[in-house]
């Protein structure tokens, strides 16, 4: 399958090439030059610049059109306007000519500065300025200079025209109320949408509400009052503005620095405090635990005051304890140098000379 496709892109490829010859040669013999409009690399060329064709002329209806004509004959489309300030609802205009049929071909009409300020007023971009601006549109093939303000036969035969597109809108210019009425009558007329929200009459309407700021901005960028017509005074006092602004912008950066300064000191104090009641409640258990009604202090003076009562108190003999009398009598010493033949001597309230443990102990009381 995907060498199938493959070769079939590569046939596809080959036949839009071949096609492209056909239409360049085609093009040459016409005294007209062909161009694809996708992916451009010159600007699109001036129709007083272009070598008439000699062959005849026969306009095409709508129906075939939009069948689609043979590669060397294209769909002649005029689309025509000041296009001052080219902005991108003048491209979306030319967009939508340019796809009215299969095969087409655009000629944009550009009217000159001297019929713009007769019939509609001053223009920002002069006639070469604008005629450059469309010239490097992508979906314009032929340009003509000096277009006129109301269309007539010998000018749609001049530039072998088949349709006029336009939005549908009567435009009154010229002492009539639809200067398109004849091309709609003649059945040669293309409609198609404006795009709402830009124009030029908009772009002029926001520079003319916004004149301070334009006028501040440009003596900024060094364009001089003369330049820009305005006065010594008004000049200084943009220019003071300009300085009151500054102090504005600056004063508006310290007071956001501030904010953000307290903010931070208020997440912080917040953290300390947090802190500081976490401690705080540790510090308060452990002083409840020593110090407290059950705490650890207490048991501790418990413990040291029985242990003092019982070292100060002697310890009882247990009662199962043999009595003195019952004890076993204590083995008897003699001394040496008493035998048995020698009586021991005898005083009055003396003791006798044979000691035993017994009365070793009496006399250690």
């Amino acid at each position: 399958m995907e060498a199938q496709s493959s070769s079939g892109l590569l046939l596809s490829r080959k036949r839009r090439r071949e096609s492209f010859n056909r239409e360049a040669e085609e093009g040459e013999r016409l005294g007209k030059t062909p161009r694809c409009t996708v992916g451009l690399k010159h600007p699109a060329p001036f129709a007083d610049e272009l070598v008439p064709a000699d062959k005849p002329y026969e306009r095409v209806n709508m129906e075939e059109a939009k069948r689609g004509t043979p590669p060397e004959r294209p769909v002649r489309v005029y689309a025509d306007g000041i296009f001052d300030v080219f902005h991108s609802g003048h491209a979306r205009a030319l967009m939508q000519a340019k796809c009215l049929f299969p095969n087409t071909h655009l000629i944009v009409g550009v009217c000159s500065d001297d019929l713009t300020h007769e019939y509609k007023g001053f223009t920002v971009m002069n006639e070469d300025e604008r005629y450059d601006a469309i010239i490097h549109c992508r979906y314009v093939d032929e340009v003509v200079r000096n277009a006129p303000w109301t269309l007539s036969p010998e000018f749609l035969a001049k530039h072998r025209i088949d349709f006029v597109a336009h939005d549908d809108i009567p435009y009154s210019s010229a002492g009539s109320d639809d200067v398109y009425r004849h091309i709609k009558e003649a059945g040669m007329f293309a409609p198609t949408q404006r795009t709402e929200g830009i124009s030029t009459s908009d772009i002029i309407t926001r520079i003319v509400r916004d004149y301070d700021v334009y006028v501040r901005r440009n003596l900024q960028r060094g364009y001089t009052a003369k330049e820009l017509n305005v006065s010594f005074i008004n000049e200084k006092k943009y220019h003071l503005q300009e300085r009151v602004d500054k102090v504005k912008r600056k004063v508006r950066d310290v007071e956001e620095k501030s904010k953000e300064f307290v903010q931070k000191v208020e997440e912080k104090s917040i953290d300390l405090i947090q802190k500081w009641e976490e401690k705080s409640r540790e510090f308060i258990g452990n002083f409840l635990q020593m110090f407290g009604p059950e705490g650890a202090l207490k048991h501790m003076l418990k413990e040291g005051k029985g242990r003092m009562l019982q070292a100060i108190s002697p310890r009882q003999s247990p009662n199962g304890s043999p009595a003195r009398e019952e004890r076993s009598p204590s083995p008897t010493f003699r001394l040496p140098f008493f035998t048995k033949t020698s009586p021991p001597p005898h005083h009055s309230g003396a003791r006798g000379y044979l000691i035993s443990e017994d009365d070793d102990e009496d006399d250690g009381n």
